[in-house]
């Protein structure tokens, strides 16, 4: 996916860091996304749904809050209020551009931020909330030690994640009054919660009083025995996964025509992760997983390419099959086909130690049928349109993109 590194100018001024993944076909929707609290865009659930979404055609905005990140400003300023803020100053920059959100998810306090803010940006037709707290006054427990000393001096130093952060008086008085019920209600839009059961930072609870607040249209699915920050890749793909389909339901992604030279659209193949063979293959509103076995350094979460080869011949021929079985008003009742496919060496004098790729297709056919109707469909299978382009050379321009 195409990646633009821009900033914006966030509730005070200064400047935020963020990134824009673009779809690689055309621009369908935008979403926008809030991270955890002292957390970044780049965390690794943000980055796979980000390429989730832009595998369909949603273009994502993930920004880094005042004082996070790569981002300007001073963190001990914010508070829960500015983090609002910022959102709505990352939707306008949005809309700047032509690109106003239809779409927004937040993790954890970035779903709080995304309960309140949506009821401000008429664009938003879906809500996205993973591990959010129904109370924002919730993440002081996350320092709750140096609660004391905020209030005695206005600012403390805590350390979050290994990291060390100032936490100023001002934002715990501002997430401590910070209530999610009223705006929750007014959520013009469809919501879809997402959390663990077994989530140690924000209970399970936070996710039914959120659900209990919300008006229909609205969707819980829960990410079982998933970690906070939905750490593990599992469990970051799964969250991408029901996202994806999901929005699509309230979504418009309607793809333009088809150009002539392409009538069956563009397919797009995007790598999902680089540190192994996943890959996102989308054409149109389908999405389909491609990859390898794990012993060949795959997760083996989707077809391989040739697997992907030798379902478009099995696909074909049964297709084929069936067309001429309707036209004719024969008895054919099902087909399936099983196809292998291996490299064999070829039988050629001329390029000894040289193979072919061989595919064995074995067609079942049911129905009373006679042995000449049979004779005549086997005879049928050999006109499939992959068939026929698998057993002649074709050609392969390639070019940068």
């Amino acid at each position: 996916m195409p990646t633009e590194k821009l900033t914006f100018e966030g509730h005070a001024g200064d400047m935020l860091a963020a990134r824009l993944d673009m779809p690689n076909g055309p621009h369908l929707a935008t979403a926008l996304f809030a991270h955890c609290f002292t957390c970044s865009k780049d965390l690794t659930a943000a980055r796979r749904i980000a390429a989730r979404l832009s595998s369909m055609g949603i273009a994502v905005l993930r920004f880094d809050f005042t004082g996070l990140g790569h981002s300007e400003g001073e963190f001990e300023n914010t508070s829960f209020t500015s983090n609002v803020d910022d959102l709505i100053a990352a939707s306008k920059a949005l809309e700047a551009r032509d690109m106003a959100p239809s779409l927004i998810i937040g993790h954890s306090l970035g779903g709080a931020a995304v309960l309140k803010a949506a009821p401000m940006m008429d664009s938003i037709k879906a809500v996205v909330t993973i591990g959010a707290p129904f109370d924002p006054g919730h993440v002081t427990h996350n320092f709750a030690q140096a609660l004391d000393e905020i209030v005695d001096k206005g600012v403390a130093e805590v350390t979050l994640g290994g990291r060390p952060f100032r936490i100023g008086k001002g934002f715990v008085e501002d997430v401590s009054k910070a209530a999610l019920a009223t705006s929750i209600a007014k959520l013009n839009a469809a919501l879809l919660v997402l959390h663990a059961p077994r989530d140690a930072t924000v209970g399970i609870e936070n996710a039914s009083d959120i659900f209990v607040a919300a008006k229909h249209p609205k969707s819980f699915v829960t990410l079982d025995d998933a970690d906070h920050l939905v750490s593990r890749p599992a469990d970051a793909e799964y969250a991408a996964d029901v996202i994806a389909a999901w929005s699509k339901r309230y979504l418009n992604l309607a793809a333009p025509a088809p150009a002539a030279k392409a009538p069956e659209g563009v397919m797009h193949v995007t790598e999902a992760d680089a540190d192994g063979f996943l890959q996102d293959v989308q054409i149109g509103p389908h999405h389909v997983y491609a990859d390898e076995p794990a012993k060949y350094g795959g997760t083996n979460k989707g077809l391989t390419p040739y697997g992907f080869v030798s379902a478009g011949l099995g696909a074909c021929t049964s297709m084929t099959i069936r067309m001429y079985a309707r036209r004719k008003g024969w008895p054919l009742t099902g087909v399936s086909v099983d196809i292998t496919h291996a490299k064999e060496h070829a039988v050629d004098a001329e390029k000894p130690g040289e193979k072919v790729d061989q595919f064995e297709r074995v067609i079942h056919l049911n129905g009373d049928l006679s042995d000449e109707q049979r004779a005549r469909l086997l005879e049928i299978a050999d006109k499939c349109p992959v068939h026929r382009t698998l057993e002649r050379s074709s050609e392969i321009r390639t070019v940068l993109g």
